[in-house]
Order: structure tokens, then sequence, then C-alpha cells
């Protein structure tokens, strides 16, 4: 039931992804739009998962342009096996509304029955909450724990 925007640094990425989701009969074709750029991507978003890999450069980077583009009620979830949610809240003015989420390894997100969210040390009840819910209507058991 989620409005879903896909944006991705290579063009070609989005179209093979476009290509895929036209090509199928899911219900949830008329509910995915693709965007060229970050700022368009998160305009209205009330919650955005970066995808960029695990590297604290990376993160910092795409975490610190999500904070500045999107709306302030935003929830900025990231995916995270080696990288600390705590440290990287600290480079946001959203530190409330950041929280990561165990990342599994590539390819491997529809086999996941279960998930862990990982709550930084200033990330707010509500946006546990919220993110719990998000990941809940996706069909994901969900755990949380938290950092520090």
């Amino acid at each position: 039931g989620f409005k879903v925007v896909v944006e991705d640094l290579f063009p070609s990425n989005l179209r093979k992804l476009a290509d895929k989701i036209q090509a199928s009969t899911g219900p949830y074709r008329s509910r995915i739009s693709f965007s060229s750029s970050v700022e368009d991507a998160v305009r209205g978003a009330n919650f955005v998962i970066d995808l960029v890999p695990d590297e604290l450069e990376s993160k910092l980077e795409i975490l610190s342009m999500l904070d500045r583009m999107a709306p302030p009620r935003t929830i900025l979830c990231s995916p995270m096996r080696e990288t600390s949610i705590s440290d990287l809240q600290t480079c946001t003015y959203r530190a409330d509304r950041c929280i990561a989420v165990s990342a599994p390894p590539r390819g491997e997100w529809k086999l996941l029955e279960e998930i862990t969210l990982v709550a930084g040390e200033k990330t707010s009840r509500e946006t546990i909450d919220v993110a719990c819910e998000v990941w809940r209507r996706m069909g994901k058991q969900v755990h949380v724990t938290r950092e520090g």
C-alpha cells in the first residue's frame, strides 16, 4: 500500500527495474515511480531507505544529502552491517529520526522473513514505532535492538 519512488545514480538501473515492473502483473505497479534525482525522490517522503554501500564515507554522504533534501518529518532508515547508526546520527539535524536495519547479504531482502531494526542512542520511540510498522506492512517480522 505504499507509494514508492526509486532513484538510482545509474539511469540504466532505473530502466531495467521499470521494464521488470511493467512486465509484472502485480497490483503494486501503479504505486512505483522513478526519479532521476535524490531531491525529487525524497521531496514528499515520510520514510526513506537508502541502499548505498555500507561504508562510512558513502553513508555519511547519503545521510547528509537526505537530511538536507527530505522534509523534517522524514525518517531515514539505513541498512547497515558495519557502520554505527549512533555515529551517523551526530551528522544530521534529525538524530531522533534516524534508524538502521541490519543489512542482509546483497540480493537476499526478499528471502528474509525477519529483520532487526537498530536504534541509535538518539532514535526516538516514535521513530522506532513507525519503522516497525513500515517493515511489518512489508511482511517482515521485526525485532528491535538499541546501540549504546
